[in-house]
Order: C-alpha cells, then sequence, then structure tokens
C-alpha cells in the first residue's frame, strides 16, 4: 500500500466530488471482512496483541467540508481474540473488559480536526466518545483516509479508514492485573468503507 501517492491525490479527487452538486454526507457501508480493530499491550514488559472484528459502521464523509464527516462504530468485545488462550481469557473477565456484562464497545465521533490547508492528508485527528464497560470518555485519534491502490484519483466509491492511538485502561475501569499489565492499550482501527449507491 502506498499511502502518500493516495493521501497527495485525495484531497483534489475529494474537491472535485464536492463541486458536483454533492451537498450532503455521503453514506459508505462498511466491508466488514477487510475491517478490524487490533490493540496491543504489554504483559510483562512483552508486547501482546489482539484483535477484534468491527460489528457496525455508521460512516458519514462530507466531500463539501471534511470536517463535518462522522462515524460511529461498534463492536462485539466478547469477539475479542489474543494469540493466547489464557491472555484471551483474563482480557475478557469483569476485572478488565467484562464482556459479559458490557459487550458492546463504541467509538462516537464528535469532531474532526484537518491539517493546516484543510487537508486530511496533513494530519487529521479524529475526536470522539469512546464507551467501554459501560464507561464514556472522550478518545481522540489520528487519522488517515486512502483509496485502494491502483484506483483512479477521482474514484472515492472505496476508501480506507485508518486511525490510531492510545488509551489509558484505567479510565475506563479495567484495571485488572495492574501489576501484570501496563495501563497503555495502543489501539488500531482499520475500516474499508464502499459508497452506497
Amino acid at each position: 500500500m502506498i499511502k502518500l501517492t493516495r493521501r497527495a491525490t485525495i484531497a483534489g479527487a475529494l474537491a472535485a466530488w464536492a463541486t458536483a452538486a454533492r451537498s450532503a454526507p455521503q453514506p459508505y457501508d462498511l466491508l466488514q471482512e477487510q475491517s478490524s480493530v487490533t490493540f496491543t499491550f504489554l504483559v510483562n514488559g512483552t508486547a501482546q496483541n489482539g484483535r477484534v472484528p468491527v460489528s457496525t459502521a455508521d460512516i458519514r464523509v462530507d466531500l463539501a467540508n471534511l470536517a463535518r464527516s462522522s462515524a460511529k462504530v461498534t463492536a462485539d468485545i466478547r469477539r475479542a481474540r489474543t494469540g493466547f488462550a489464557l491472555v484471551t481469557q483474563a482480557l475478557l473477565s469483569a476485572s478488565v473488559l467484562d464482556a459479559g456484562t458490557h459487550p458492546i464497545v463504541s467509538f462516537t465521533s464528535t469532531r474532526i480536526r484537518l491539517g493546516a490547508q484543510g487537508r486530511i492528508s496533513e494530519g487529521a485527528r479524529i475526536e470522539g466518545d469512546l464507551t467501554l464497560r459501560g464507561v464514556t470518555a472522550p478518545l481522540s485519534l489520528d487519522a488517515t483516509l486512502s483509496r485502494p491502490a491502483g484506483s483512479a484519483p477521482d474514484d472515492l466509491s472505496e476508501l480506507y479508514v485508518d486511525l490510531t492511538g492510545s488509551l489509558s485502561r484505567n479510565t475506563w475501569g479495567a484495571t485488572g492485573y495492574p501489576d501484570l499489565v501496563a495501563d497503555e492499550v495502543r489501539i488500531d482501527i482499520h475500516a474499508e468503507i464502499r459508497a452506497r449507491a
């Protein structure tokens, strides 16, 4: 994937779409099989990776003003998996993610900050509310928007959305195993979306 090439042309392509009388945000459908949330955390100083598939997504891209775009994404935390069964079991337990009581995690955007020239290719951030374990707190993520390799510069029918950042699990009450598991968790969300016909 050559993100720099695609991101270099995405702003121009979005501007072209915007001039085509597109006034309302364009809804995009999630391609579930190609989308996921991955997370990395330290157990006794060793990185552990996990993954949870995205369940639903309501993504709307405002082609005339990207800052007015929005996203709401949910995942069923009961489907989270790590590379080790015992680590997964501990992760889903009541003292960490409490998947039995609070199975759905969601992220709802509240604000999109674009780069200095109003371009998402210049380092955008998405601010929003993350609900986990029944607790809602703000979370800010770095964002990139790109298109599939080989697609035409003005073809925005399919897009890739990548969000990265980190969170403190203590903020959401996921405090179990504090002597073994570090507080910081790295989050990487990859969503492939297709414009709704």
